[in-house]
């Protein structure tokens, strides 16, 4: 018989059992070729074979989805799964010549699949010739962690972002002082599936405050056998209005202890002052001085004109010689 649809045709094809495996890795966005090759060297007829490539649908048990086909008497192939449409083909001149491959592009994380090649020849009265099951391992780079923080509470808080990576991710925090891992307790990790179908993770580690903090974060990516770690060094000192707290300093009687510090020098500075003033006094002693005078010497003729004019013999002594002192 002679099936008439794909569907039809897969009904035949249930319980068959892969003959060969491979597995093959693609970054997502690439071309890849999922090889099915006949082992023997060989010419074939295109009129003679039907050839299937498809995959397993998750959570629906043995019912299959076909992504294309080439079916005998057809002078190309077709698409079974629109996901694949204008992605995946096989190339007839290929398929002459025993190389039944598929040949998928803009590979995507949905792309992810086990994908089984089944070649029939129809005047072997539909004998199938060939399977292959092959498993398509995708991956996609992550971005580089960027860590931020801390934050001021009372612990100290750092935040490890990366983004559009797959499969999942491990992250791990590490001690960059020592390069020990840091217990995964003390993070708290959250991975989405973004619009591209890539993860996004985002992890938070909070720890205790400590005199000198030096951290960073690595994100793993298992299939690319990938380690990244954020690039720059988080290294925090400080009091606690700063990044952590000094045990002393911080403290209210560490605070006193700095004021009267302070009040103790000013004090110092005050009595050096004034024991500076003190000698400069005693060593020192006061003069007067009036200024600069400026002279007159119309005053000094008036005054030797009245003392020639007004002499002691000039000036006897009568009843108005008090007015004459004066004058004198």
């Amino acid at each position: 018989m002679r099936p008439r649809s794909p569907g039809l045709f897969l009904l035949l094809l249930w319980g068959l059992q892969a003959e060969s495996q491979e597995e093959v890795r693609a970054m997502v966005g690439s071309d890849v070729q999922l090889r099915c090759i006949y082992p023997e060297k060989n010419s074939f007829d295109l009129n003679d074979l039907y050839v299937y490539w498809q995959i397993s649908m998750a959570g629906k048990g043995n019912v299959d989805s076909v992504v294309t086909y080439h079916l005998s008497g057809n002078s190309s192939a077709s698409h079974g799964d629109n996901h694949y449409k204008d992605r995946a083909r096989l190339s007839l001149d290929s398929m002459k010549q025993g190389d039944f491959s598929l040949h998928l592009r803009n590979v995507t994380p949905q792309d992810e699949q086990k994908f089984n090649c089944l070649v029939f020849r129809k005047s072997l009265e539909l004998k199938k010739i060939l399977e292959v099951a092959v498993t398509l391992h995708v991956a996609a780079n992550y971005s580089m962690p960027v860590v931020s923080g801390p934050s001021q509470d009372e612990e100290l808080t750092f935040t490890c972002t990366s983004t559009n990576g797959y499969p999942r991710p491990n992250v791990y925090w590490i001690n960059k002082t020592d390069n020990s891992v840091l217990d995964s307790a003390l993070q708290n990790n959250t991975v989405s599936l973004n619009a591209r179908g890539l993860y996004d993770v985002v992890s938070v580690l909070r720890i205790g405050r400590t005199p000198h903090v030096n951290v960073g974060c690595c994100i793993e990516n298992v299939l690319l056998h990938q380690n990244l770690t954020s690039g720059q060094t988080e290294t925090f000192t400080g009091t606690k209005d700063s990044i952590t707290e000094d045990p002393v300093d911080g403290s209210p009687s560490g605070k006193h202890q700095q004021v009267f510090s302070v009040l103790a020098v000013l004090a110092v500075i005050v009595l050096l002052a004034l024991a500076t003033g003190w000698l400069c006094r005693s060593r020192c002693p006061p003069k007067s001085y009036t200024g600069a005078q400026v002279a007159r010497p119309e005053l000094a003729l008036a005054a030797a004109w009245y003392r020639s004019r007004f002499t002691p013999e000039a000036c006897p002594r009568g009843p108005s010689w008090r007015m004459r002192d004066a004058a004198c």
